[in-house]
């Protein structure tokens, strides 16, 4: 469990980064080509300072790389359709429908892997997906309309989660490090081609805030995959997703000074009924 609560303290870290650096940055590929650039660098230390090769070799290596790679794909082509669903949806239901992709690496383990959730447990995740669409969701939005768009952004986003389960599953663990160091690779290399593309410079805030957010990014998604050797993925998701959304919210009121209205706080009240639940 102690994997899992890691992954949930990282990924908040990651928001609230971002949250901070909505006041600066301006070029926002720049900033993620960085923050690709610093997973990159502190996977690699953690290979090296553990004696183990930057290159994959036995058992299930090809598994290690390719599965690696193409997941590097999901992580920079999930933030692209973020971005533009964000241009014609609005950003409510684009966060709404990033957050609901927790159904897929759900249904992968159910599904591909047989992992049947409890009773109990189902309530949970129920419970879970009424509260992100709570949480997220303002009073004069309009009706939640299930657009193509919106639902390409929840497959993608959510298959680049269930990567982690796949891995897990069909990879081998000693080459957990190798997963997800060309995970990184691959994401860094497709960013930095944009970026270059695109001619955006990169400035200091960029680095800052890349650094920033490249770090905590790092941890939560090597805690996550530790994680799912010890709880079952229809647990660890949605705890992983629903946890963090407390701790970020929670920043938010006291970092920032967001307000909580009544919707909100019964939002939180459902999410730790739904962490109750998913973990009975």
């Amino acid at each position: 469990m102690i994997y899992l609560l890691s992954a949930i303290v990282s990924s908040a870290l990651v928001s609230i980064m971002m949250r901070l650096s909505e006041n600066y940055i301006k070029n926002h590929i720049s900033m993620l080509a960085v923050n690709y650039m610093a997973c990159v660098i502190a996977a690699g230390i953690y290979m090296r300072t553990s004696g183990v090769s930057f290159q994959a070799q036995g058992e299930g290596a090809g598994i290690a790389v390719g599965l690696g790679l193409f997941n590097g794909f999901l992580y920079l082509f999930s933030f692209l359709l973020m971005q533009m669903s964000v241009r014609r949806n609005g950003v409510v239901l684009s966060t709404v429908f990033m957050k609901l992709g927790v159904l897929v690496p759900a249904a992968t383990a159910v599904i591909f892997f047989g992992e049947i959730p409890t009773e109990v447990q189902l309530c949970g995740f129920v419970t879970a997906l009424i509260a992100i669409v709570l949480i997220h969701l303002e009073k004069n939005q309009p009706d939640i309309t299930f657009k193509a768009g919106l639902i390409l952004l929840l497959t993608a986003g959510g298959s680049g989660d269930a990567m982690a389960k796949i891995y897990e599953e069909l990879g081998s663990a000693e080459l957990e490090e190798h997963f997800l160091f060309y995970t990184f690779i691959a994401a860094l290399v497709l960013c930095a081609a944009l970026t270059l593309g695109k001619k955006q410079r990169l400035t200091k805030e960029d680095l800052l805030f890349g650094i920033l957010i490249g770090i905590p990014n790092y941890y939560s998604a090597r805690f996550l995959l530790k994680s799912l050797s010890f709880v079952p993925a229809v647990v660890a998701y949605p705890t992983y997703s629903v946890a963090a959304i407390v701790l970020v919210t929670v920043a938010g009121v006291i970092l920032f000074h967001e307000k909580m209205n009544g919707r909100r706080k019964a939002a939180i009240a459902m999410v730790l009924a739904a962490l109750l639940l998913l973990n009975i």
